[in-house]
Order: C-alpha cells, then sequence, then structure tokens
C-alpha cells in the first residue's frame, strides 16, 4: 500500500473510532485512539479489504540500471521479482502488520519500491533506479561496499537474510530454552515426528514470508558401520548448493537429475572426519546422507561453478541441462514420499571467467521468456535457456496440495 493511501487509511480509522468514542460519552482528547483495541480491530478490517482488491500490474519487463558492477543484483532482483507470491506480498505491503519488530523494515520498504517500479501498470519508466535500495542493502552488509566483482548466490542469500530478520513475525530477543536431546537408537523410529518437532522449534525463533516460501528441511542421516546405528540430524536450508559432475568426455553436458544424485550420494566418512557414534559412544567409520525431509514451495538451486583451491578459484563451465516443467524431486525426499513436481520460472546466468564475469536473468512471462541484461530486456527462446552459463535455477512448487511433512 503506497504511504499516502497508508495516511487516508489511518486517519479515517482514528476519525471513526473518536466519533464512536463521542457517542458513547468519554472524551477523545484523553484517549490514545493509535494504541486502542477499538483502532486495532478497525484498522485490521480496513486492511483486509484493502489487501483484497486486486493487483493492477504491468507486464513486469522492465531492465535495472547498472549502478556500478552491480549486474550481480539486477539478476536476482529480477528473479525475485517473478517469484508471485513474493512480488505480491511486497506490493500490498502486508509485512507492516506481519512483523513484530516496531522498527522500520527500510531495507524490506526498497525492496518494496524496486518491485513496484519493475511492475508499475500505467508504462512509466522503462528503466529502474536500484541505487537506493542497493545503498540500504550495503549499509546493512558493508562486506558488499565498493565496485569489486560480488557473486550472486552469497548476495541472493544475504538479502533473504536480512529481509527476513526485519518482517520476522517472532521477537528478536527469546528466552532461552533449555534442550534435551534424547537418543534415537532405531531407523525408522519417528523420523517425521522428530523433522517436525525441529522444523516447529525452527518457526518459534524465525518465521517469515521468506521462511514460509524459500526454506526447507535437510535430513542428515548417518550411519555407523560398527554398530549399524542410525542418527539423524535436521538442518533448514534456504537453497541447495549443488555440485557438477566432472565429465572426461570434452563438451558431454550434465543433467541436473546427475547434480541433486551426487548431492545425495552416500558418503564414506573415516574415524578421523566422523562424528561421535551415539550407541558406541566413539568415531567409527560411517557413512553419511543427505535427503530433503521438507520441500519449500520456492525451492533455489545453485550450481556450484566456482571451485577454491590454495591459490586460486576456478570456473566450471560443464553445461547442464535441467527440465523446464515437471522436476520431480520425489526420489530425493523421505521414504515412499511421492512425486514432489516444480516448474522452472527463472535463470540467474553468469558469462565470462571468474574475474571478468557478468550476471543476467532468464524469467518465464504469460507468453514465453525474457532476457534480463541489466537495463536491456528481450525475448529468448526456451532452447537457449539451456547453457553453461546456467548458474541459480529457481523452481516453484506444482502443487501445493501435497503433504510436506
Amino acid at each position: 500500500m503506497p504511504r499516502a493511501e497508508s495516511t487516508v487509511m489511518d486517519n479515517s480509522c482514528q476519525a471513526l473510532c473518536r466519533t464512536i468514542v463521542t457517542q458513547n460519552g468519554l472524551e477523545p482528547e484523553n484517549v490514545d485512539i493509535s494504541q486502542s483495541v477499538l483502532y486495532t480491530s478497525i484498522m485490521g478490517l480496513l486492511l483486509v479489504t484493502d489487501n483484497e482488491r486486486e493487483l493492477q500490474l504491468g507486464n513486469g519487463q522492465v531492465g535495472l540500471r547498472n549502478v556500478g558492477n552491480t549486474c550481480f543484483l539486477n539478476a536476482i532482483v529480477q528473479c525475485l521479482s517473478h517469484t508471485r507470491s513474493l512480488r505480491n506480498y511486497c506490493l500490498m505491503r502486508t509485512y507492516l502488520q506481519d512483523k513484530h519488530s516496531k522498527q522500520e523494515p527500510v531495507l524490506m520498504n526498497e525492496f518494496s519500491k524496486v518491485l513496484a517500479g519493475l511492475w508499475e501498470c500505467n508504462g512509466g519508466e522503462t528503466t529502474v533506479n536500484p541505487g537506493k535500495f542497493y545503498h540500504v542493502f550495503k549499509d546493512s552488509v558493508p562486506h558488499f561496499s565498493g565496485y569489486s566483482q560480488q557473486d550472486a548466490q552469497e548476495f541472493l542469500r544475504y538479502l533473504l537474510d536480512r529481509l527476513h530478520t526485519e518482517i520476522n513475525r517472532r521477537p528478536s530477543k527469546r528466552p532461552a530454552v533449555m534442550e534435551i536431546k534424547q537418543p534415537t537408537y532405531t531407523r525408522f523410529s519417528k523420523i517425521s515426528e522428530e523433522a517436525f518437532a525441529m522444523w516447529q522449534r525452527h518457526l518459534d525463533r524465525d518465521d517469515s514470508k521468506i521462511v514460509d516460501l524459500f526454506s526447507g528441511q535437510l535430513r542428515s542421516s548417518l550411519h555407523c558401520s560398527v554398530c549399524s546405528h542410525y542418527s539423524n540430524t535436521f538442518d533448514v536450508f534456504c537453497d541447495l548448493s549443488l555440485p557438477i559432475p566432472k565429465k572426461s568426455d570434452y563438451g558431454r553436458t550434465v543433467t541436473l537429475r546427475e547434480c541433486l544424485d551426487l548431492f545425495s550420494h552416500e558418503e564414506k566418512l573415516d574415524k578421523e572426519n566422523s562424528p561421535m557414534c551415539e550407541r558406541c559412544n566413539r568415531r567409527t567409520q560411517s557413512t553419511k546422507r543427505l535427503t530433503i525431509q521438507r520441500f519449500p514451495r520456492i525451492l533455489v538451486m545453485h550450481l556450484n561453478r566456482f571451485t577454491m583451491s590454495r591459490y586460486s578459484i576456478s570456473k566450471s563451465t560443464v553445461p547442464v541441462s535441467f527440465p523446464l516443467n515437471g522436476l520431480d524431486l520425489g526420489p530425493f525426499g523421505p521414504v515412499d514420499c511421492g512425486p514432489v513436481l516444480y516448474d522452472l520460472y527463472a535463470v540467474c546466468n553468469h558469462s565470462g571467467t571468474v574475474n571478468m564475469g557478468h550476471y543476467t536473468a532468464a524469467c518465464r512471462e504469460e507468453e514465453g521468456w525474457c532476457y534480463y541484461n541489466d537495463s536491456c530486456v528481450g525475448e529468448i527462446t526456451e532452447e537457449k535457456l539451456q547453457s553453461n552459463q546456467a548458474y541459480v535455477l529457481f523452481y516453484e512448487l506444482k502443487s501445493f496440495n501435497i503433504t510436506r511433512n
């Protein structure tokens, strides 16, 4: 909701409250209307009515100005701009009622302004300047100051984290809770219940629209080779960083399924690298495997093209093919979870080398795909989406009716 409309609604609400207070024989000048239960109730009804109005949107095919080596920012913002649930949430400014903190969500406000410019329905500017948004972001994350090249996936992680912090539905200060860890000595003993309890514990601390959309849960299963004990740990994730298999055949294309297989394959751990076995109470040889316990609504997959060695960073240019529709992640989830289908809606690309690179984005529109290269916007065919430049993939859950235990 624009600031002007919010002010009008606030004034109308306070006027109505004062009329009701006066009619009931109270002195309105002695009452802090803005802090009253009456004000809160009426304002809530007005906001619900206002949010039910259909958003008037343009086609979203608007570029972003490069304000100093900010192609990484422009590409990621275009991908997030095409995350419909997040876009609508920002444009309606619903976060102002959602958040627990009384502090102004400065970064979220600026991010929402950028999205509003990109989706202006009256045919406004053909290019939006994200300079103010980037300035506020750098104040929050000084690591991104200056004009050096930055990593798009790293920027995405920091941005989602800072947005979540501002609009968290939970208080920032919480009483300490004593955690009691109970051993689990059987492989399939209430794994889903344990995972759900850990997820609820996470939501007690961190609960926002960012969590609603982007957060999932990984299960790490450790199998002791001595006593055959299985132990499980559960971690929250906002993206999956997938390794790219090394192919001996030059030019051979790798599939996204192969990347996922490598990510979730069973890894053998020797005694030195293995954690303590809960049953043996000592380090033993073991195996470790990752699976997705809880699937997010928006699945972000990062193709790990950059490898750091002791003295340098290298980039993999292996082409990775990925499905545009019906990506099934069921085989990487809990046992017998059934098909879990995702559709691709945005891709962040990286071209060039480690030191001389450039980021662009491709996003799904109603009538095809569009290519976003800073301020330039054009059409792109589905065939050209598949390249060795694909870096971050954005998938949306095809059906929200599945059980995400």
